[in-house]
This record gives C-alpha cells, sequence and structure tokens, in this order.
C-alpha cells in the first residue's frame, strides 16, 4: 500500500508524520475554516465554487490565508496526484495557527493549511439504492444572526451534536430546525423536497449553509425546466411532500424515504431524485478543475 501524504504547514508529509501543535488555536478553539471538496475521474468538482467559500469564510473572521487562491488551488491538485487518485475526497483546513493559551487571535502569527486527501463514504452504498430513514432532533440551528451559517468554521460542534441525536435514534441522518420551527438542514447535508413536482430548498437566512452541491442541484433541475425555489418550510411540508433528498459534498445526492416514522411518497426513491441525480453524475465530472491536466501544465513551466 503506498503512502498518503498530506499538506502540512508548508510542505508534504506522510500521515503518521502530519501533527499539528497543541497550541494551534483551531485545536483550542475551533478557530478557522474548512472545505470539503471531491474530486471525480480526475475532476476536482466546483473547485473555484470550493475556493471562493473558503476564502469567503476566511475574510469573514478575519483569518488570512497564507496562499493565493492560484496558489492553492494547485497545491490541492498536487496533494491529488501525489496520493494518485482518480476519485476521492479532499478536505482542506485553514486554522488560525500556533498561538497561547489566551482566546486573542492576534497572539497567532500565522494561519496553518492543512490539506487531506483519500477516499470516503459517508452512508453504506446500498442505501443510495434503498433511500434513508431519518428523524428530526431536539438540538436547533445557531440562529444566522449570531454565528453565520455561510462561514464554515472548524467550530462544528452544532452539527456534531445533531449527529449524536440521530446515532441514538439508531438512523444514519438528521432534520434540524431553527429557532423558529422551520426546516434547516442535515447534521452535514442540505434538504430537498419536491411538492407538485416543485424542488423547494431551504434558504440561508433560516440557516441553512448554501452548499455547493445544493447549488449544483439547483443549476440542473433549472436546465431540466423544474422550477426551483427557496423558501422556508416546516415538517408537514417535509411528511407530506411527494420526494425529499439530501445533498452535500459527501453524502453527493441521496433520497429520504422515511422521516420521524412518516413514509414519503411510494417510500423508494422518487423518479424526480432520480432524475437530479443522474444530472448530478455527468455534470461532476465535466465542471471542475482537471487535477492531471493542471499539473501537467504546472511542471511543463
Amino acid at each position: 500500500m503506498s503512502d498518503q501524504w498530506i499538506y502540512l504547514g508548508d510542505q508534504f508529509v506522510k500521515k503518521e508524520d502530519a501533527k499539528i501543535s497543541v497550541y494551534d488555536h483551531g485545536f483550542l478553539y475551533g478557530d478557522g475554516v474548512f472545505e470539503g471538496i471531491r474530486v471525480y475521474d480526475g475532476n476536482i468538482f466546483k473547485m473555484e465554487d470550493h475556493m471562493k467559500r473558503l476564502y469567503n469564510s476566511a475574510k469573514s473572521i478575519l483569518l488570512t490565508i497564507p496562499h493565493t487562491q492560484e496558489e492553492l488551488t494547485n497545491i490541492i491538485c498536487e496533494a491529488v496526484a501525489k496520493n494518485n487518485h482518480k476519485d476521492a475526497y479532499i478536505r482542506v483546513v485553514i486554522s488560525r495557527g500556533v498561538g497561547d493559551l489566551g482566546l486573542d487571535p492576534n497572539k497567532c502569527k500565522k494561519a496553518n493549511v492543512v490539506i487531506i486527501v483519500e477516499p470516503l463514504a459517508i452512508f453504506p452504498k446500498h442505501l443510495y439504492d434503498t433511500g434513508l430513514e431519518i428523524i428530526t432532533v431536539a438540538t436547533r440551528r445557531n440562529r444566522p444572526d449570531v454565528l453565520s451559517p455561510q462561514v464554515k468554521s472548524l467550530n462544528y460542534l452544532n452539527n456534531v451534536l445533531v449527529r449524536i441525536e440521530a446515532h441514538l435514534a439508531n438512523v444514519s441522518e438528521a432534520l434540524m430546525l431553527n429557532d423558529q420551527g422551520y426546516v434547516a438542514e442535515g447534521s452535514a447535508d442540505n434538504v430537498f423536497i419536491i411538492k407538485n413536482g416543485k424542488l423547494y430548498t431551504p434558504p440561508a437566512y433560516v440557516g441553512a449553509l448554501e452548499g455547493i452541491t445544493r447549488n449544483a442541484i439547483m443549476e440542473i433541475a433549472r436546465e431540466l425546466n423544474y422550477e426551483v425555489y427557496e423558501e422556508p418550510f416546516t415538517r408537514h411540508d417535509v411528511y407530506t411532500a411527494e420526494e425529499v433528498f439530501l445533498t452535500g459534498t459527501a453524502a453527493e445526492v441521496i433520497a429520504v424515504i422515511k422521516v420521524d416514522g412518516r413514509v414519503i411518497g411510494e417510500g423508494v426513491p422518487g423518479e424526480h431524485t432520480k432524475t437530479l441525480l443522474k444530472g448530478f453524475r455527468e455534470k461532476v465530472v465535466q465542471d471542475g478543475v482537471k487535477v492531471y491536466e493542471l499539473q501537467d501544465n504546472v511542471n511543463a513551466v
């Protein structure tokens, strides 16, 4: 088995040598941002969108990434190529860096950059054929006027608590409501429902992350002449939907066939979900950055 290489700080190191300081504020306080990105057949899907969101998240919390977007894109491509992956998940982490035990981020001299590339399957393969059973949990979404969900921060405790509740209920995923009772998202996924052949997903202002896969599905749906709406909805709307599905970089697109004991539609992945998934599968190998082509160009310079 070949070595796994991690980009850490400013160099590639073997996985077993990839260590950070206990004084890193990403570890001490969850002070940092991250992105999860997918590689499909050597194509880093929606790379530019992920980079834009990463740099916007960093700017929002006054965190300076020590690379330009172009430089970081090249490093990510190098990480994929160095690990010899055509299909993989990429985790890019930018922490505040090493400081002291105090909270002050100004004590951290330089942000720390970590890039991990490895295969990932968030749900068992058979669930993509059969669909998920999920529940609604008691944990509510952080209020977006207090902590913006558009900042994809290292402090993921809100989402972790949702996943804990899901596991205690013996299901793989759960719905999280906001403080007004509207559906926000899952622990790591955006939520879509289909009613009367129309597609609905929660808007960002109710606490939903503007997911890259979420936006790709809306784009695909519009190309297929679906009516697409970003509108608040409740659990009642979920229970009575014709179809429900989740989207995310790790989860991709997966149908939900039961929510809080209520069977959705016919209790199997619906035709609209299958159609959108087919469109997604086509787009992931087209839209993005071709790793090995870019590497060849970089090496030729």
